[in-house]
């Protein structure tokens, strides 16, 4: 019996909100991201175990160089906040984190996904246009990684 070639992988997306003072929003941006290999890695070894530990943080930085399946970190980290959901229904997996007044401000062009404050295992990189974050602008974060 012949199968049906199927399209199959992971995939995310990126929904960056960036809020002003007054909590208005003032611009908004939807952006593709790259499971990268370590965070394919990271995917296979929780299949089979509790290790190593799950998604925790998502970091902003400053470095406009494309993601590519060998990162492991960001560019250039500006600011690490802790998760504030991570939910999972059906074959997505949605990360949510606010990035406070004060935190990771500047021109912020990447973005990761991350299991702990500090160093840890990438899941995901994206780059984008440049979201200049004052340091009284507030950024939401929500991410969805989807497997195929």
């Amino acid at each position: 019996m012949k199968l049906k070639s199927q399209t199959s992988g992971i995939i995310g997306n990126v929904s960056i909100t960036r809020y002003n003072a007054e909590g208005s929003v003032v611009e908004k941006a939807y952006i593709p991201n790259l499971v990268v290999n370590v965070g394919k890695n990271y995917i296979a070894s929780r299949m089979i175990g509790a290790t190593p530990s799950v998604m925790t943080h998502i970091a902003l930085g400053s470095n406009s160089t494309a993601a590519v399946n060998g990162d492991s970190t960001l560019g250039t980290e500006l600011g690490r906040v802790a998760l504030t959901s991570a939910t999972s229904l059906d074959n997505v997996v949605t990360y949510t984190a606010t990035f406070p007044a004060g935190t990771a401000s500047g021109g912020i062009q990447e973005a990761g996904i991350f299991n702990a404050s500090a160093a840890g295992v990438m899941l995901a990189r994206t780059t984008f246009p440049i979201v200049n974050k004052s340091t009284t602008d507030v950024i939401a974060i929500s991410w969805a990684v989807s497997i195929l």
